[in-house]
């Protein structure tokens, strides 16, 4: 790589965007819910849900993550709201993106410098802290975009140094196609398939740490999809029928080599959960087991009350997902009523035969217990478990070892 290209790329991605906008200003809200947001800037100290413990799962060296934490924390440059610390206006030093692109330089250089599986577990490292400069993700959040462009084409560079195999496919959908990675062990015969996807917030490319540390010696393959709406399938509008990309994925898996399209499973996290819950009512008959990670199935979705009781990030997100550019809060309320798997009769009259395990933290507030043991009602051979979370990052290893053997334990059965 010659000097000028091994220059930090960002450098030259975001130079354009010295101004761009706040991620924090750029959901707008209607006159009648401004004192409501006003109310959730005072009451918190970032604008971003931290997630520290997923963060530090997926691969980030927590020294490093409290590191950026404290550079942000600390700038004394000015922000949209002088209450959230993660605001600072510009692409510059304290700026959310311009420090976790920092982070991200810096394991994109190591990377490139070092040969084989060490080089490659740098990049996806660095690839991981390029998607977290982007997040929550929103749409029209120019620094956002730029770092997703940077996440994928770090893991296509990690995925070349790695022994693993890596595939990047393309799978037909109406006029489009859903971009999807095949992550295998090998290509020596076809092997079981987990479809993973995570939640509105997080992009593919977040899983690798799932497949090398939990699948891959198992010798399972893993399959990520974005959610319609989010990452490469940003092009894609988010409707009630969470599932249906992933309907598409499962219906190639036969013209897909590398895998037993006899013995797949599904794995969500958050949001990505609804859509495989959904998706094990809806194709029954071509999927082995399924685990939700703390989905909202029901209750968040069906009530205004706790909807309203979201962060001001999550309330954006969800608006930016559904195309809203200017929101009201009851009539967003209202028109999410539609994703609750109950009120649409997919988790309240029939059963299905796909054993469902769903899962979350201890008074998680987007999937409490009971959506949990709906799911379970409903799914023959079904379990709904609790997390303590007393440890929390304990609990995100003991509730992934149990989805592990759970999804292991169905598929070879």
């Amino acid at each position: 790589m010659s000097e000028q290209s091994d220059k930090n790329l960002s450098e030259t991605l975001f130079v354009k965007h010295k101004q761009a906008k706040e991620t924090s200003s750029l959901t707008q809200y209607m006159p009648s819910s401004q004192p409501f947001v006003d109310e959730k800037v005072a009451s918190g100290s970032w604008y971003r849900n931290l997630r520290r413990m997923q963060w530090a799962w997926q691969g980030v060296d927590p020294i490093e993550q409290e590191a950026v934490l404290a550079r942000i924390a600390s700038c004394q440059h000015s922000r949209t709201h002088d209450h959230w610390l993660d605001t600072v206006i510009g692409f510059r030093s304290g700026n959310w993106a311009f420090e976790w692109g920092k982070l991200a330089a810096e394991h994109h250089k190591r990377g490139r410098s070092l040969e084989g599986e060490e080089g490659a577990d740098e990049l996806f490292k660095a690839s991981l802290c390029y998607s977290i400069a982007g997040y929550p993700h929103l749409k029209n959040d120019n620094l956002s975009l730029q770092a997703q462009v940077q996440a994928n084409t770090t893991y296509a560079e990690a995925a070349e140094k790695s022994d693993f195999v890596v595939k990047q496919l393309k799978i037909p959908y109406g006029k489009k196609k859903i971009s999807a990675t095949l992550h295998a062990k090998n290509t020596l015969q076809p092997q079981p398939v987990i479809i993973v996807s995570a939640g509105l917030d997080s992009l593919q490319t977040d899983m690798w740490r799932l497949f090398r540390d939990h699948l891959a010696p198992k010798n399972i393959a893993m399959l990520t999809v974005d959610l319609p709406s989010v990452g490469q399938n940003s092009h894609y509008p988010l409707s009630e029928d969470t599932s249906c990309l992933h309907k598409a994925v499962l219906d190639e898996l036969p013209n897909i080599p590398w895998v037993d399209h006899y013995k797949v499973g599904l794995l969500g996290f958050r949001f990505g959960g609804n859509a495989m819950v959904r998706l094990s009512f809806m194709e029954q008959d071509k999927i082995k087991a399924c685990v939700s990670l703390g989905a909202p199935i029901h209750d968040l979705l069906a009530s205004p009350k706790k909807l309203k009781g979201m962060s001001k990030m999550y309330l954006d997100l969800l608006a930016s997902r559904v195309g809203k550019t200017v929101v009201d809060v009851n009539s967003l309320s209202s028109q999410l009523m539609a994703w609750s798997l109950k009120v649409q009769g997919v988790v309240s009259s029939r059963k299905t035969k796909v054993p469902i395990l769903a899962m979350s933290l201890d008074g998680d507030p987007i999937s409490p217990h009971s959506d949990n043991q709906l799911v379970a009602l409903y799914s023959q051979f079904g379990k709904a478990r609790k997390i303590n979370n007393k440890i929390i990052s304990e609990g995100y290893e003991q509730s992934l070892a149990l989805a592990i053997k759970w999804m292991e334990d169905e598929l070879y059965r």
